[in-house]
């Protein structure tokens, strides 16, 4: 087993208090520890640049984020949960996250300046969207010419059922990979699909669908 250096012990335990104060779970300390890395690699995101995390929960993927960018670097974190946005402040604050900035979206936009972001990251939440032709909208508005958005989800359940007010053709609770291609291909060019996207990390199943902005 690979032993871990007494940096990365103490981030893991610094890590590990912040979840225990906001609400994050180790399983999604570990999700984002394995994902963000091969992210910033599909997203090409390199140190100085901005990204939005929508949909970032409680702020594990966000603070991942927060450094692989650097001071000079953005990321706009935004959620539409009152608990979720609280705990990103206190995250913010607490971890003195100075290149994060925290908003608060809403059902048909996600609030992002026009025209900020290098890459946007949707994680877990697409299949949740019951107004999802204005937020990919709001995306292409926030994305900088260039610019990629990486929507992470997984497949329906079998068995499952659609979320309340969302469309039924996600065919349960989940969405399928290929009507994401469609519904944010009206918008964005569509690059490619990553089937078996994290197969350590929660929850699973996951594939990443990848676009750019013309």
């Amino acid at each position: 087993m690979k032993r871990l250096a007494p940096a990365a012990l103490v981030l893991l335990f610094l890590s590990t208090v912040a979840a225990q104060q906001t609400g994050l779970t180790d399983a999604q300390l570990k999700a984002a520890e394995v994902e963000v890395g091969k992210l910033v690699e599909a997203l090409e995101l390199k140190p100085g640049m901005t990204m939005a995390d929508v949909g970032a929960g409680f702020g594990a993927w966000t603070m991942r984020f927060s450094r692989s960018l650097g001071p000079v670097g953005r990321v706009y974190a935004t959620d539409i949960g009152a608990a979720q946005l609280a705990a990103l402040r206190e995250t913010v604050q607490r971890e003195r996250l100075a290149n994060v900035t925290v908003l608060e979206g809403a059902v048909s936009s996600t609030n992002l300046p026009a025209l900020c972001c290098d890459a946007i990251l949707i994680r877990d939440a697409y299949h949740h969207l019951t107004q999802a032709e204005d937020i990919i909208r709001s995306f292409a508005a926030s994305l900088k010419p260039g610019g990629r958005l990486a929507v992470v989800d997984f497949p329906p359940r079998p068995n499952s059922e659609v979320p309340a007010g969302v469309p039924a053709n996600r065919g349960g609770h989940g969405v399928p990979p290929e009507v994401v291609q469609r519904e944010v291909g009206a918008a964005l060019t569509y690059v490619r699909t990553i089937p078996n996207w994290a197969p350590d990390s929660q929850p699973a199943s996951l594939y990443l669908v990848l676009f750019r902005k013309p």
